[in-house]
């Protein structure tokens, strides 16, 4: 549903997933800043909304899902994850409950699966779930706003920062978006959402074993890392581009952005087995790794705090 923000003066509409919103409104880096500094909001209003309503819904949500949420407060944002049986991640929700009923918003198509398993999984419970295509996502650097989507156009006047802008600052904040830094066989550990998402003593849900093994035993097969790019290349990395090591490809690039402080920065996922020091090639262009998760993120091992306090 194309955004009418991309009616800006200047907007310049993102690619697929985000196309229906706009990148940048024709300054990237004073967009960032903008952001950075809490002058500006971003439109995310690609992304999907589901609701889901009735007496037991934080309960059950919370037999469900990977984060401890039957205690959610009202006004109080978090994340949580559905896993399938292996442990591999279906679905990343962020989320929170209005006091009536939780409101979550997912990446864009994938309402209509989410919504379709939550419904399969309601027995006699008191709940409802349903999309939410008049809800829309606004964001700050650190903080999300549901709106009416009939409204969206009465925020013409904010200052605005294009997807690109936040997508940097997410990219700077370590903070994995599913699709484009995970894959089908993506397991929490993997990219830091242990903390974030993950609540490790709650109790079980479908995929708990796995969590609860690679937790035990460390060593997940695979690792985020954070790169920093060769400023001198003129391009960036296209999502799905091989990351090398001495000719071998050892994992591949997911997101990519330039930086307004840090010039081109990358996330990828690498092999566990790949040396934390290693200077490696994404896409062709020599990149320095910074390290995200640890090559045994398990029991005794911490997963970089920076990750435990961003939620978005």
């Amino acid at each position: 549903m194309r955004s009418p923000l991309l009616d800006l003066p200047g907007a310049v509409a993102a690619n697929a997933p985000d196309a229906d919103v706009a990148a940048h409104y024709g300054d990237l880096f004073a967009e960032q800043r903008a952001l950075a500094k809490g002058e500006a909001i971003v439109d995310r209003s690609n992304r999907e909304v589901v609701r889901v309503a009735g007496a037991d819904r934080l309960k059950w949500l919370n037999d469900l899902s990977s984060q401890k949420v039957d205690d959610l407060q009202p006004g109080t944002w978090t994340q949580t994850l559905i896993l399938d049986a292996q442990g591999r991640v279906e679905h990343h929700l962020t989320m929170v409950d209005d006091g009536e009923a939780v409101l979550a918003h997912v990446e864009p198509g994938g309402s209509a699966a989410l919504v379709d398993y939550l419904d399969r999984m309601r027995f006699m419970l008191r709940v409802e779930v349903s999309a939410q295509p008049d809800l829309a996502v606004l964001s700050s650097a650190d903080e999300d706003f549901l709106v009416p989507r009939a409204e969206l156009a009465d925020h013409l006047g904010r200052p605005m920062a294009g997807l690109w802008a936040y997508e940097a600052l997410r990219i700077e904040g370590h903070r994995p978006r599913q699709g484009l830094d995970t894959d089908h066989k993506t397991i929490p550990h993997e990219v830091g959402w242990i903390g974030s998402a993950v609540h490790l003593t709650k109790g079980c849900y479908r995929g708990q074993e796995t969590v609860a093994r690679v937790h035990n035993l460390g060593h997940p097969p695979r690792r985020l890392v954070f790169l920093h790019l060769d400023g001198s290349v003129d391009t960036l990395p296209a999502h799905g581009a091989p990351v090398e090591l001495d000719g071998q490809q050892v994992g591949e690039v997911g997101s990519a952005a330039r930086h307004h402080e840090l010039g081109p920065i990358a996330l990828a996922v690498v092999k566990r087995t790949v040396p934390v020091d290693a200077q490696l090639l994404a896409g062709g262009v020599a990149a320095a790794q910074e390290v995200i998760v640890p090559p045994d993120a398990g029991r005794n091992v911490q997963i970089d705090p920076s990750l435990r306090r961003r939620i978005r």
